[in-house]
């Protein structure tokens, strides 16, 4: 959701507020973006040539103490992004480039404001002070006071809105042409070379971050309509204001040139908009977003539901939900933004409760940002999977190799095998949890009594790749003790030199796939190994894909407290389910339990799938 702090929009809710009662308030947007199971914050940290750190480049924002340029008395910008981060939200900082103030006397601004030591900078218009979009210092400007921000904080991503140039008031010209006369050389007429100095703002300010900072994300939240199809045949079906005519913002080009990461079109219309209407402007961007890796992502007029003076559309408390179920008939459509903060919290006519109930009901993955790169990190091993009286406590430790920046859990009923297909379920997300340190923790408080569950762990990294699944960690029903899967694929849980080969042949398989072997004299098993919580009687189970070509005396060696024993199982029948080997006293600590043996006389492939381990 946006969190507006010009005008005190949102947060904080009004200037002079102790830096304590600012942080609690702060603090409690984020818990309501958490309780609506949202997933990023997008926060106003520049809303007029200001800032919400300390900038070198430009005086504390006014919102925070009443007085532009006055020391809040922390650093909000650390704190805001300590605070999502520990709940797991991105952080996207949204900045104003061109918004000076919302009034025209210069000398109402601090007194080391730039715009005041370049009083020539500045434009009034509309009764607003802007900075010129069309002189290259100040471009050149804006960009390094915004990212001053981007090096120096742990921000997810850049934001801006929809204003550029003004919006245009009736009657009066922007008054620039003494810039255009000085600058214009090379265009034709005014509104190209008004539009080049916006496109030169988005194409040098994504370089800037990408160079800076490679996972850092550029998104534009621009007005809903390019240009209208009676225009420019390009356009959508509307006939309301045009923003490449009025703003100078070409926003189709900056999709098309992949400028920007992702696209948030502010379609603040109801469904059937006789101008503007939801459908069609969903329609045409996600046409627009088609053939290249920039992210659709729709601003939601959140603000118009159930208030006083909108359509009557706005007083229906299902338009909202509408908007969303009619987003999935588009697949390029990838998320919302709701504006603004205050209104999800007042839930006006239950528009948002309804909105929630039906589409956010589970917690949801951020989207892989796929045009930037990167790779997913190692998967993590779930350690431990503990029923307890506050729920299942589950514990992992990060993997070997790559960026962990956050952790996926998944709970899957039953103890069957996993299909891979389970983990693209949204339904088996129980949640997501910041990465910190080598290991991470995470309590399933919903897990049914009775219910028997298997637990997978995953890992993210900055830009959302997700590693495989961690091993499985099984917990039965309440008195139920500790049992853990380990599969073929378990990272760290499963070795096997290269002659064992891979296959998926097998529908009855555990999992992906499972490894094979020809029989032979020699001492090369397959190991499964576990964590074992303490020396005590653990039953044994195996899962193989039974085949009429595979071996009728495949031995399966299990490390016991005493010894190790060898326990002959017919691969040809049987399979496709789990089969017990025994029970057997097995010492605590993480080792090899269960192995699988090449040296047999029988004919036909030795299989090794999964093995599962339940102490009784």
């Amino acid at each position: 959701m946006w969190m507006a702090s010009v005008a005190n929009i949102d947060w904080p809710s009004r200037t002079g507020l102790t830096p304590a009662a600012q942080q609690a308030e702060y603090r409690s947007w984020l818990d309501l973006a958490r309780q609506q199971r949202m997933n990023a914050v997008v926060v106003q940290i520049r809303p007029a040539a200001d800032a919400f750190w300390p900038s070198p480049y430009e005086p504390w924002s006014q919102w925070l103490t009443g007085t532009q340029g006055t020391h809040p008395g922390y650093d909000p910008l650390a704190f805001m992004v300590a605070e999502a981060h520990a709940r797991n939200l991105e952080f996207h900082a949204w900045f104003n480039p061109y918004r000076v103030a919302n009034h025209t006397d210069l000398t109402r601004l601090a007194a080391n404001h730039p715009a005041r030591k370049n009083p020539g900078w500045t434009v009034a218009y509309g009764g607003q002070l802007y900075y010129n979009p069309g002189i290259p210092a100040v471009r050149a400007f804006v960009q390094d006071a915004m990212m001053d921000a981007v090096r120096r904080y742990d921000i997810d991503a850049v934001h801006w809105d929809d204003y550029f140039y003004p919006y245009p008031v009736s009657g009066v010209a922007f008054p620039d042409q003494a810039t255009y006369a000085q600058y214009g050389a090379g265009f034709g007429n005014i509104a190209d070379w008004r539009r080049n100095n916006v496109n030169l703002l988005a194409q040098e300010m994504g370089a800037k971050i990408h160079a800076a900072k490679p996972w850092v994300k550029f998104g534009v939240s621009p007005f809903g309509i390019w240009r209208n199809a009676g225009t420019d045949p390009l356009g959508s079906r509307t006939t309301g204001l045009q923003s490449y005519d009025a703003i100078y913002a070409d926003t189709r080009r900056w999709v098309r040139q992949g400028w920007v990461d992702y696209i948030a079109p502010q379609l603040y219309w109801h469904i059937g908009h006789p101008a503007a209407d939801y459908a069609e402007l969903v329609r045409w961007w996600s046409e627009t977003v088609s053939g290249t890796d920039v992210q659709l992502l729709v601003g939601q007029g959140t603000y118009r539901a159930g208030a006083a003076g909108q359509d009557a559309a706005w007083q229906d408390p299902a338009e909202l939900t509408d908007h969303l179920t009619l987003n999935r008939a588009y697949p390029r459509v990838v998320g919302d933004i709701q504006f603004s903060a205050k209104d999800v919290r007042a839930d006006r006519i239950g528009a948002v409760s309804r909105l929630v109930a039906d589409h956010y009901r589970r917690p949801a993955l951020v989207p892989l940002a796929a045009g930037l790169g990167g790779a997913a990190p190692a998967a993590p091993n779930l350690t431990s999977a503990v029923r307890g009286t506050g729920g299942v406590a589950l514990s992992w430790q990060r993997g070997a190799t790559g960026s962990t920046t956050a952790y996926a859990v998944y709970r899957l009923p039953g103890d069957g095998a996993v299909d891979p297909c389970d983990l693209a379920d949204g339904r088996h997300l129980l949640g997501t949890v910041r990465a910190s340190g080598s290991t991470g923790m995470f309590t399933d408080a919903t897990a049914a009594a009775g219910g028997t569950y298997r637990y997978l762990v995953t890992a993210l990294d900055r830009l959302h790749h997700e590693s495989a699944a961690s091993n499985v960690r099984l917990v039965t029903a309440a008195g139920g003790t500790f049992s853990v899967i380990v599969d073929n694929a378990t990272a760290g849980g499963f070795t096997a030199a290269a002659t064992w080969g891979t296959s998926s042949y097998s529908s009855a398989r555990y999992g992906a796939n499972y490894r094979y072997a020809s029989p032979q004299a020699v001492s090369d098993p397959a190991w499964f190994s576990a964590a074992l919580p303490a020396t005590d009687s653990y039953r044994v189970e195996v899962w193989y894909p039974a085949d009429p070509g595979y071996n009728s005396a495949t031995p399966y060696l299990v490390v016991t407290a005493n010894g190790t024993v060898t326990v002959t199982v017919d691969q040809r029948s049987g399979g496709g389910q789990w089969r017990v080997l025994g029970t057997y006293q097995l010492a605590a600590g993480e080792r090899p339990v269960v192995g699988v043996s090449r040296w047999t006389s029988a004919q036909g492939y030795v299989v090794a799938d999964a093995v599962r381990i339940t102490r009784l």
